[in-house]
């Protein structure tokens, strides 16, 4: 249970009560392999953490952040997994129905916003990942049809207080060519709790974050995401290496509300 007063609003009710701002954040290659490398110096403990899990971490950490809900209040971080090589046996090649489940990372508002939290977050997110396996994929699917017979018509997710991830950088999107060539940008309509991974076209191992945010916390969410770990947490001449590549940009273009290209 929330150890909140069951007459707050929640977190998606609070969200939803007020206006919202396109957030469009494009993160390079180089860009990803610094934010890496603050992270993992941040905290020696922490040997080893993929692309995919720095940022997640990092934009769910400043989702939390930037919306300052009650310490107390336990969020969720809920985000797709491809569950195709999971399974045992695996799903045969030329399969192409779904194959993903959801992982969950969840811990306590204040928890995920503390100071010394980066290295515990990308921890909470390996662990949610490390969690889908051959039983657990078999048992959601259990899950799903029970609810999909009984009352209810089908199994829904608490989004009350959850952001959810969902990463379109390994579907090929930006290689689709339907006669006019490969496409410039990809991506959805962005959306209060839904964040979407996009790739960036001419650039394999970028990625573009879509999401929405009150705009009243749009600069904050922005900052925080540029800005994960505290400079007094890491080496000076590394740690200011992200806030350093976005302050040069910015004497290019705006930061609220537009892509931010943060070339190295």
């Amino acid at each position: 249970q929330n150890a909140v007063a069951h007459d707050e609003p929640t977190l998606l009710e609070h969200l939803l009560g007020q206006p919202l701002s396109p957030v469009s954040l494009t993160f390079t290659g180089a860009h990803l392999g610094h934010l890496k490398k603050q992270l993992l110096l941040s905290a020696p403990a922490l040997k080893r953490c993929t692309s995919f899990e720095a940022l997640a971490a990092t934009v769910w950490r400043a989702w939390v952040r930037a919306l300052d809900p009650p310490a107390a209040l336990r969020v969720k971080l809920l985000f797709s997994v491809n569950a195709r090589r999971r399974l045992k046996p695996e799903l045969p090649e030329g399969y192409y129905g779904n194959g993903f489940v959801l992982g969950c990372a969840e811990s306590t508002a204040g928890q995920v916003a503390a100071v010394a939290a980066p290295a515990t977050v990308i921890r909470l997110v390996q662990v949610a990942k490390e969690r889908v396996d051959d039983d657990y994929v078999r048992s959601m699917v259990d899950l799903l049809e029970e609810c999909r017979v009984g009352a209810g018509g089908g199994a829904k997710p608490d989004l009350s207080a959850s952001l959810v991830i969902s990463a379109w950088t390994r579907l090929g999107l930006e290689d689709l060519d339907f006669g006019g060539g490969t496409p410039a940008h990809m991506g959805p309509l962005t959306s209060e709790i839904y964040c979407v991974f996009v790739p960036v076209a001419g650039d394999p191992g970028g990625v573009t974050v879509l999401v929405s945010v009150p705009q009243a916390a749009a600069d904050k969410f922005e900052h925080y995401c540029c800005n994960p770990v505290e400079l007094s947490g890491v080496e000076e001449t590394d740690g200011g290496a992200i806030a350093g590549m976005l302050e040069r940009d910015e004497q290019h273009q705006p930061c609220h509300g537009h892509e931010i290209k943060m070339d190295y």
